[in-house]
């Protein structure tokens, strides 16, 4: 009888002691990794929903730069075709004043071999129309290239021969073989000449 009561006492205690035990640790660590394994998924899900929302907008700003890149071009271009249209237009226009001007030289040549009249009416009539021919050139900005008397200028003059003589100063142009023009301050054609070189020199 005392044996079983001490059996029975000691499986009472043994039962009181599970009781009494924390719970495993091994269910805790496992549920600890399910819930890690849940939140790591959770990361790289919201992860890989910001890069997609971040590379869409890399994409919508490149073709916006695209977009703007074009119509930039195309502006570009609009504006040089525009430009070089006016400057063709303004060459017409330049053309067109400068031949308005020369119309009344050219009137004066028609009236002048219709009419019959002597060498020495032809010839006044000639150099009238000479001089007319060079008003009109002057209202251009048409002038001549000074030249006899005048220093060796290689910018405006062409040497073609020189000329050893005391007659003239050294390197001065002596004659002119064939004129030369200026447009305002641009050369138009070199005044062909003659130059001085004086002996010894």
């Amino acid at each position: 009888m005392g044996k079983a009561n001490g059996k029975t006492e000691v499986r009472n205690a043994a039962i009181d002691l599970e009781h009494e035990l924390p719970p495993a640790e091994n269910s805790n660590e496992e549920s600890q990794a399910g819930s890690g394994s849940q939140t790591s998924v959770g990361t790289i899900a919201n992860g890989t929903s910001e890069m997609s929302a971040e590379l869409e907008k890399v994409k919508a700003e490149r073709d916006s730069l695209l977009d703007r890149l074009a119509r930039a071009q195309a502006e570009f271009e609009n504006a040089r075709k525009r430009a070089a249209k006016e400057q063709q237009e303004y060459r017409d226009f330049a053309t067109a004043d400068a031949i308005k001007i020369l119309l009344p030289v050219i009137d004066s040549f028609d009236r002048a071999l219709q009419v019959k009249s002597g060498p020495t009416d032809f010839r006044s009539g000639i150099e009238l129309i000479y001089k007319q021919l060079q008003d009109a050139l002057a209202k251009l900005g048409v002038r001549v290239v000074p030249t006899k008397g005048e220093p060796f200028d290689p910018h405006y003059h062409e040497a073609i021969e020189m000329v050893e003589t005391s007659d003239a100063p050294d390197h001065h142009v002596i004659e002119e073989l064939q004129r030369g023009y200026k447009l305002k301050d641009r050369l138009l054609r070199p005044a062909m000449v003659k130059v001085a070189k004086n002996p010894g020199k």
